[in-house]
């Protein structure tokens, strides 16, 4: 299978003045795409040999847990709405969500859901970056490269990294 460029073919006419275009895009497969491919793989081998997809299927099959779940996220973003409103939080509201937040951490099957939520984002923040500091740098970067503030998640903020 050679390697080429993708294309695209079109019928374009124009009706009252406006061009309209009818586009198919032609798929040929390039080192970038069959590279991407072969991470995508890796990242789902990742996801089913370390336990996170098994800990997101658990979650999902289990009814009491995930309205435990979507229960405190509502309670969660209700608090938020009102703080943003300029509204006092009352004790007996911030209360109610720690231990109800407090209940969803003991439940072994949210917890798992939580830390299998978790681990898969710290994994897109590391693809991301090293994606992004490629680009940057124009070659792949060295471990060192990729130290800074933000790098290992122990960033004092400020770096733009939404807490990373």
């Amino acid at each position: 299978m050679g390697q080429g460029k993708t294309g695209t073919l079109g019928v374009c006419f124009s009706a009252r003045g406006v061009v309209y275009c009818a586009a198919k895009n032609i798929f040929m497969s390039t080192k970038v795409e069959t590279k991407t491919r072969e991470l995508c793989e890796a990242i789902l081998e990742h996801l089913e040999t370390g336990g996170i997809k098994r800990r997101i299927d658990t979650f999902l099959a289990d009814a009491d847990a995930r309205g435990q779940y979507e229960s405190l996220m509502n309670k969660g973003q209700a608090l938020q709405e009102k703080q943003h409103a300029g509204q006092t939080l009352e004790p007996a509201e911030i209360s109610a969500f720690e231990t109800d937040r407090d209940a969803l951490l003991k439940n072994s099957v949210a917890a798992g859901f939580l830390d299998a939520q978790e681990e898969m984002h710290d994994l897109q923040h590391l693809v991301n970056k090293h994606v992004n500091k490629t680009i940057e740098l124009g070659r792949v970067p060295a471990p060192e490269d990729l130290e800074s503030s933000c790098g290992n998640h122990g960033g004092g903020g400020g770096c733009g990294c939404h807490g990373h």
